[in-house]
């Protein structure tokens, strides 16, 4: 796809493409515990974090399924990195794309989520054309779950006990809204904290 340049801004963000440099700045929600149980893959180490940097900065654009696009939330005033949003492209004939985010700790709670994955859907539904879009969500993380409600996702799922992570059951929730429901709930209850990307 092209005619889509980056950084794209929100009222208080831009959201980049990850840089070599940028290993300190994730080092420091990477590895909190609070942050660890809920990324793909575990970040105890700092070479983990450098790992998992550079497969970031890898994930720059969406062209076929299984492709992943992943930005850096960096905040406009200090440049702090606050966490990364991912689109993942899951299928292309039933049009399936899936949000994965982290943000550290110490940011949550002040709207960056919600700014950063309104831009996201925004860049599903208008640039890429993807029908449907899904985020699974750790049972235990309600403020998670919170926002994907207040982003107007509808609850699809509840597993239970359905894997063991880190010697204890682990509860899974699936979210998920379609192109046509974001396009009339953003006429409907426009959030201002975004520019549009399509």
């Amino acid at each position: 796809m092209t005619g889509l340049e980056f950084p794209l801004a929100t009222e208080r963000l831009q959201l980049r493409h990850f840089e070599r440099a940028d290993v300190a700045l994730v080092g420091r929600y990477h590895m909190l515990p609070a942050v660890q149980r809920y990324l793909v893959r575990p970040t105890r180490y700092p070479e983990d974090v450098a790992a998992a940097v550079e497969i970031m900065r890898g994930q720059v654009c969406l062209q076929r399924p299984g492709d992943t696009l992943t930005l850096a939330m960096q905040r406009k005033g200090d440049k702090a990195v606050l966490g990364h949003v991912s689109l993942h492209w899951s299928d292309a004939t039933a049009g399936q794309g899936e949000l994965l985010f982290a943000i550290d700790p110490a940011y949550a709670g002040n709207g960056f989520l919600t700014e950063a994955l309104t831009a996201m859907f925004d860049l599903a539904f208008g640039h890429y054309r993807i029908h449907r879009v899904f985020v699974r969500c750790d049972g235990r993380n309600h403020h998670s779950a919170k926002l994907m409600q207040k982003l107007g996702m509808r609850l699809e799922a509840h597993y239970r006990e359905h894997a063991l992570f880190q010697g204890e059951w682990d509860e899974e929730l699936h979210f998920a809204i379609l192109d046509r429901e974001w396009q009339a709930s953003s006429k409907v209850h426009p959030l201002p904290l975004r520019e549009r990307v399509a």
